[in-house]
């Protein structure tokens, strides 16, 4: 995400971002010391199955949404404390404690849903391709039960033809497909068309063969342009409900051909 990330830093945001220490490839702290992935994470993903046992699923999904969302307030909390310090280093006295957003991609994205449902000091949040997993509170006969209260935060949805297709299908992705015709909430969705799911992230950019691989398809879009559409998107969407300037009007639908 390191060109999102510039982007938005250019633009005279302060950036945090956040590893998920064990649910990342690797972490390396202060000292030097590197934490690896986590077998049992990686176990428990591959065994998650929403259609067979979503009772296991909301299981792994609440253990999931912790640790996560948990970072996410480690962070925030951390950045604001300074920033309101008597003598706050230079970087953190460019914080606006009152101008906060929060993003991120597949269950970093779920995770940064949960933070804007739950804190009151979060303007706007931004996921790419994340399904409402904090949102879901139990199973009952099977199914997911849901939190039916309206969405609280300005929320941009962004999705690749990964999970375009099947908002209405898979069970975890319900309140995803709501948002698409949610009168209530201001939410919007966007779909880049001919991206797959880690085209939305930078490893397209540093690693295309292990993106194809893990896409299991070939992009039918250029790196450079999705990127480049996500990087934009945010700004303006960040630019709107943050800082109050300019007005928000993505189109439904991105695409080469639609330039």
């Amino acid at each position: 995400m390191q060109l999102l990330y510039r982007e938005l830093a250019s633009h005279g945001y302060v950036v945090c971002s956040i590893d998920h220490t064990y649910q990342c490839l690797f972490t390396t702290d202060t000292d030097g010391n590197t934490s690896w992935l986590d077998r049992s994470f990686m176990h428990e993903v591959s065994a998650e199955d929403t259609k067979s046992d979503k009772t296991q699923s909301h299981g792994f999904y609440q253990k999931w949404m912790r640790i996560r969302t948990g970072d996410i307030n480690l962070v925030v909390d951390h950045a604001l404390s300074r920033a309101v310090s008597d003598n706050p280093d230079p970087l953190f006295a460019l914080v606006d404690v009152t101008q906060i957003g929060v993003m991120g991609h597949s269950l970093g994205g779920s995770a940064a849903l949960g933070i804007g449902r739950t804190r009151d000091d979060v303007g706007a949040v931004i996921a790419l391709e994340s399904p409402f997993l904090c949102d879901i509170v139990g199973v009952n006969n099977g199914e997911f039960v849901w939190n039916e209260e309206t969405y609280p935060t300005p929320v941009l949805n962004i999705y690749s033809d990964s999970s375009w297709g099947h908002l209405d299908e898979w069970p975890q992705y319900a309140v995803s497909s709501k948002l698409l015709v949610d009168t209530e909430a201001t939410a919007y969705t966007v779909h880049v068309q001919g991206a797959g799911h880690l085209t939305l992230t930078d490893l397209a950019l540093t690693s295309p063969f292990l993106t194809r691989m893990l896409n299991r398809q070939k992009a039918g879009i250029h790196t450079e342009y999705c990127l480049t559409t996500i990087g934009q998107l945010a700004l303006e969407f960040f630019d709107c409900y943050l800082k109050g300037t300019g007005a928000f009007a993505p189109q439904a639908v991105y695409s080469e051909t639609a330039r």
